[in-house]
């Protein structure tokens, strides 16, 4: 892979995403505070959380795979330049981090995996799920990211060949699921409602029509 990072890269820099900086320090101190008091309900806290995680976070790059759907040509430029394609949508890393869009084929499923920390394309799929972060996942999904994504409950054919992406700091990987049948002739609206945060790491695939309603 001429412009990504293998899983076995020797030179695989980091910055800091698994440690708390000072303003994230703080609201977790404010929350532990607010919690004892019983005046928060930390389940609740975690309901909203979820919800930005799956949810709301992931809408700008549902937004992108199913521009990339419809458009072709917006497609093209995605694998030319996705950090350009990706920013003329208003979408742009927080940290000035450059994308990689890797697009599933009938014959190619792309997974997305961070080995030593957990750098994450936070401006397209929103705040990393906890198992993103999780030194299993991380391990696993490059060893035997078959088994991986039998756990999630997707099952690929032998046949399929699995292609493991190694985010870093620099890089950071976006997975556009193939195109699910049946959803040919919607519009752009509808098929982000198609995508989720998962088929976008790749440990899942796009609902098809049928699946969304």
């Amino acid at each position: 892979m001429s412009h990504g990072h293998s899983h076995d890269d020797d030179h695989h820099h980091h910055d800091h995403d698994n440690s708390y900086s000072d303003m994230q320090a703080r609201v977790k101190a404010l929350e532990t505070l607010l919690t004892e008091k019983g005046l928060i309900d930390p389940a609740a806290i975690d309901r909203i959380v979820e919800t930005y995680e799956t949810k709301i976070g992931p809408r700008n790059g549902a937004q992108v795979v199913a521009k990339a759907w419809a458009d072709p040509a917006f497609a093209d430029w995605l694998r030319r330049d996705t950090t350009a394609a990706i920013a003329s949508l208003g979408f742009t890393g927080r940290q000035g981090e450059h994308m990689r869009a890797v697009f599933n084929t009938p014959d190619t499923h792309n997974l997305v995996v961070c080995t030593l920390c957990s750098c994450y394309p936070w401006s397209v799929l929103g705040l990393p799920p906890v198992w993103y972060k999780a030194p299993a996942y991380r391990s696993r999904a490059v060893i035997d990211p078959r088994g991986v994504l039998a756990e999630f409950g997707l099952t690929l054919p032998q046949e399929t060949k699995i292609r493991v992406w190694d985010s870093t700091a620099e890089l950071r990987y976006l997975v556009i699921p193939q195109r699910p049948a049946g959803s040919e002739g919607l519009d752009e609206a509808v098929l982000a409602d198609f995508v989720s945060r998962d088929a976008m790491i790749g440990t899942a695939v796009a609902r098809s029509p049928e699946a969304a309603i």
